[in-house]
């Protein structure tokens, strides 16, 4: 193998095969379907029928039967067939059948592999030499799960068993404590635990609805945005959630993600879209009117939702919804002002970036390929990849990833990786070149010399959708949000009855200078007052006793530096709005 990753992924796709074996080993009626490498390991489907299917207690034998198999150091070598040759094979297999079918209405070449002497699958190849490279204690079979057939729900449900596979049993380990770790950190629990955000049965899975603490969290990081964004001149633009079929079809997004759309019809029998994406309706407000280069660029921003027809079963929390809260920014300009224009977008993403503590971005270079079918001339294609590749080499030379054949349909684009507190990488802001769109819909400026002339759109996203930010964050920052984003940011905590009154002058001073302030007035003890803050995560609570009321003073304490100590009201408003300010 070229690299430590292709040896990975080498051993981790023999384990696939190494799973079929003592699957089939337990259960000689299973069918096998597909079982391909994954991130951090592999799967397998299977059609368990009716004759026994394993569950969760039975992983345990499966994967002692898979290092039994590991440690006879089988061979893994390959058999090149005709397709009738292995539909001979594979003749009690449906499966099998047509994905050979498949294969050879493509005219691709069929291959069997085998481990050992006589088990083999039907298979493309990336294997170890011998399962003896796969060290024992390096896997884990890790749970089960319902499948479709091929991802289509009208097809049958297979059974789906998770493999974890590394290269040691020492970063297996520390895989298995970093998960650990994770399920501590979910988003979905301490979003309940902070009373943040809730699912409704009556509503539905896949759409979340906002408490007045979380959509404190939403307000502040959407205001951070468009901060940012008022420093750039973008405009503030509004469009409406519905639109008629016709402008995804000229902007070819029906044709693409016709399936992800929810589509309603009116009392007249029109059929109207619930819109997926803005950038069509953008190049609507562009279009309104004839552009002059004077103008231009023009920068449009809206934080608004749009909504895919996600399948049920990939929805996951706030990680994949049905309705997603767009910070949605499409900038129109001349191909001079191309490099520019990405540069101060880059500038924002970083700046934003750095402020929620994820101070090291790793720019993806996601570019088209020949084996995906992308969208628009091939000539403007190469122009904005090169345009890309340029400001690549210039601001991240060396440190950039390439991802071919990620570019979306309509462009190549950067999108920023981010690694949180656990080392997870994932997928935040992104730049987008678009030549398409302002194809399709006409788009034109007047030149100089009063020739018309395309634009190009860029499309920027800087927290992207606000619900995949927070559910990264959340588990980021294990609900520890810094002052100026906090739903509340300082509770006051008399210790008796008689210190309420200095606590509600405190609270009235906070308050007044748009502090979020509680104030705990209950009839608890300290001890239980100081938990229930911290319970909530709140950064600062300020003890009110005798001294502290007899001073005009309040006794602060910080969620994780402690006890800070006895100040005065002025000194505490003007501690928390400059940190608030600064936003440290």
């Amino acid at each position: 193998m070229s690299t430590s990753t292709d040896y990975l992924s080498a051993k981790r796709h023999s384990l696939a095969h190494v799973l079929l074996m003592a699957v089939k080993h337990h259960y000689p009626h299973a069918l096998p379907t597909i079982g391909p490498v994954i991130e951090n390991g592999f799967y397998y489907d299977f059609d368990f029928g009716t004759s026994g299917k394993p569950g969760l207690e039975d992983l345990e034998k499966i994967e002692k039967t898979m290092k039994e198999i590991v440690s006879q150091n089988l061979a893994f070598r390959h058999e090149e067939v005709t397709a009738d040759q292995a539909r001979g094979y594979f003749e009690v297999n449906p499966y099998k059948k047509e994905l050979i079918d498949g294969l050879e209405k493509d005219g691709k070449t069929i291959t069997l592999y085998y481990t050992g002497d006589d088990f083999f699958d039907l298979c493309v190849g990336g294997h170890t030499e011998t399962t003896g490279e796969i060290a024992v204690g390096s896997f884990k079979l890790d749970k089960i799960a319902g499948a479709y057939w091929r991802g289509d729900e009208k097809n049958a449900m297979l059974t789906r068993i998770y493999g974890l596979a590394f290269d040691t049993q020492e970063e297996l380990d520390a895989y298995l404590v970093q998960q650990e770790e994770a399920k501590k950190r979910d988003h979905r629990i301490i979003g309940q635990q902070l009373n943040l955000f809730i699912f409704s049965p009556l509503v539905g899975p896949g759409l979340p609805l906002w408490t007045p603490r979380g959509t404190i969290l939403r307000t502040e990081i959407d205001n951070f945005v468009q901060e940012l964004r008022k420093e750039h001149n973008y405009g503030r633009v509004t469009v409406p959630h519905f639109t008629k079929p016709d402008l995804y079809i000229k902007s070819q997004h029906y044709e693409k993600y016709g399936d992800d759309l929810f589509k309603v019809k009116t009392r007249d029998g029109h059929e109207l879209c619930i819109k997926p994406m803005n950038c069509p309706h953008h190049a609507q407000i562009y279009a309104s009117q004839l552009r002059s280069y004077k103008e231009l660029p023009i920068r449009y921003s809206e934080t608004t939702m749009v909504y895919r027809d996600e399948q049920s079963g990939e929805l996951n929390g706030l990680s994949r919804v049905l309705s997603i809260t767009q910070d949605d920014a499409h900038i129109f300009c001349r191909e001079s002002q191309l490099k520019e224009e990405m540069n101060n977008v880059w500038t924002l993403i970083e700046r934003f970036y750095s402020a929620f503590g994820f101070n090291s971005l790793t720019p993806r270079f996601s570019r088209r390929n020949d084996d995906v079918k992308f969208k628009g001339n091939i000539e403007l294609w190469e122009k904005a990849e090169g345009a890309i590749r340029t400001l690549l080499d210039e601001r991240a030379a060396g440190t950039w990833v390439d991802g071919e054949g990620e570019a979306a349909f309509y462009g190549p684009k950067i999108d920023f990786m981010a690694k949180d507190a656990l080392g997870r990488s994932h997928q935040v802001g992104t730049i987008q070149l678009d030549f398409v769109q302002p194809t399709n819909f006409e788009l034109e400026y007047v030149s100089e010399e009063g020739k018309r002339e395309m634009p190009v759109m860029i499309h920027c996203a800087i927290a992207g959708s606000l619900e995949r930010f927070l559910s990264v964050y959340i588990e980021h920052t294990a609900g520890n949000f810094p002052l100026w984003l906090s739903p509340t940011q300082i509770s006051i905590v008399p210790i008796a009855e008689a210190h309420h009154e200095h606590a509600k002058n405190v609270h009235y001073v906070l308050q007044a200078a748009n502090i979020r302030v509680e104030a705990d007035m209950s009839k608890e003890g300290l001890g239980k007052k100081i938990r229930a803050a911290r319970e909530m995560k709140t950064p600062y609570w300020a003890v009110i006793g005798d001294a502290e009321v007899a001073n005009g003073t309040v006794t602060l304490e910080h969620r994780t530096e402690g006890k800070i100590g006895e100040i005065k009201i002025e000194e505490l408003l003007s501690k928390l709005t400059e940190e608030i300010k600064n936003k440290k």
